[in-house]
């Protein structure tokens, strides 16, 4: 028997990417149509493309309550992530255990190399795991704020004040936190921070890393003088420009997109805690509404493959890692197994996610494991 028209195509992978907002596209169109000058050239041409960069600069510093000079485009979240982790000031950089593939491969590429920061079975960077990676050449700690698999709402301001009271910077990955945390908070006591357009409704290939004016960075990609020296090449002028629109809509909605997933994930996983009882687990603690990681045990590794044949878009993890056969890293930092680490799937959840839509998900998961 076929599904309803209104069960067909169910997208719950926002955490991987999300669709461009009407309102960014609008504001994209002009530029992409019209806007064709290099920003660096010095012609009219320039002038007319580097004026929405500009403006578009101000409106971000203005979201995350810092100068419009801290802010660095990018292509996204993982050059971002790879310049904080490489080039921000001197010294160890030390990584939590569930950052991102971006963050936990430029480490050991640092010039004063980088130790791993353990976490426990909850998903949340200890103070204790910390002091006992740091040492006197730390000189960098990096904890993401929103873990991309779980959820998991890291305790970065305890975090940031530990590592200043021993002389090293933070850098916080907010790529996932930006639909559901205070940017302007953390950026408040953070030295660096990274974001990518396209988690929160803005479009592919444009990001930025935020960094303090006092803090020491070098260039990673060289060859340009743009970005005041410290990023070469030509700026994404349209990407820039969805980017800042779809910032301010993203701090705007917050409270309204938190109330809303709390609401859709919390029918979720009632229903699944009620069919499946022990068969499944929510993973991690002190989750941000929108995500919810489910370990079925007893699943099959093809689980996610027969949810996409009906209709049904999750992901096993960070897309990034989607193609590999390799455990989630971080289930097996979390301390499961690997068989545990291939049972979980991430569900994550919008605005446009409907309470009957995530039911009918739900009981579709029970019907499968039956």
């Amino acid at each position: 028997m076929s599904r309803p028209a209104r069960y067909r195509d169910l997208y719950l992978d926002y955490a991987a990417s999300t669709p461009l907002l009407p309102e960014v596209l609008a504001e994209m169109l002009p530029i992409l149509r019209n806007t064709y000058g290099n920003p660096d050239s010095l012609h009219i041409f320039g002038r007319r493309a580097a004026a929405p960069v500009l403006d578009a600069r101000d409106r971000i510093a203005g979201v995350l309550g810092v100068q419009a000079s801290e802010v660095y485009f990018t292509s996204g979240g993982t050059e971002a992530d790879n310049w904080a982790v490489r080039c921000m000031g001197r010294g160890e950089a030390v990584v939590s255990a569930i950052e991102h593939a971006a963050v936990l491969a430029a480490a050991p590429l640092r010039e004063g190399g980088s130790r791993t920061c353990p976490v426990p079975d909850t998903g949340c960077v200890s103070l204790t795991d910390l002091e006992g990676t740091m040492s006197k050449d730390t000189g960098l700690v990096a904890v993401m704020g929103v873990n991309n698999e779980t959820g998991c709402i890291q305790p970065i301001r305890e975090i940031a004040n530990f590592a200043h009271a021993h002389g090293a910077l933070f850098f916080t990955d907010c790529v996932q936190a930006a639909c559901t945390q205070d940017l302007a908070g953390i950026a408040s006591f953070s030295d660096g921070l990274s974001l990518s357009a396209h988690k929160i409704g803005g479009p592919k290939g444009v990001g930025a890393l935020i960094v303090k004016k006092d803090v020491p960075l070098r260039p990673l990609l060289i060859g340009g003088e743009q970005e005041r020296g410290l990023r070469g090449g030509t700026l994404n002028v349209a990407g820039i420009v969805g980017f800042a629109a779809a910032l301010e809509i993203a701090a705007k909605r917050r409270r309204e997109f938190s109330e809303h997933t709390g609401q859709i994930r919390s029918l979720f996983e009632s229903r699944l805690a009620v069919k499946l009882g022990n068969g499944v687990r929510f993973d991690g603690e002190n989750r941000a509404p929108n995500i919810s990681h489910v370990t079925f045990f007893g699943g099959e590794k093809s689980l996610l493959a027969r949810l996409d044949l009906e209709g049904i878009s999750a992901s096993g993890g960070a897309a990034c890692s989607a193609h590999a056969a390799r455990p989630s890293h971080v289930m097996l930092a979390m301390g499961r197994t690997e068989e545990e680490a291939q049972q979980g799937i991430r569900f994550s959840f919008s605005l446009a996610t409907k309470a009957d839509e995530i039911l009918h998900v739900a009981d579709k998961l029970v019907s499968l494991l039956s």
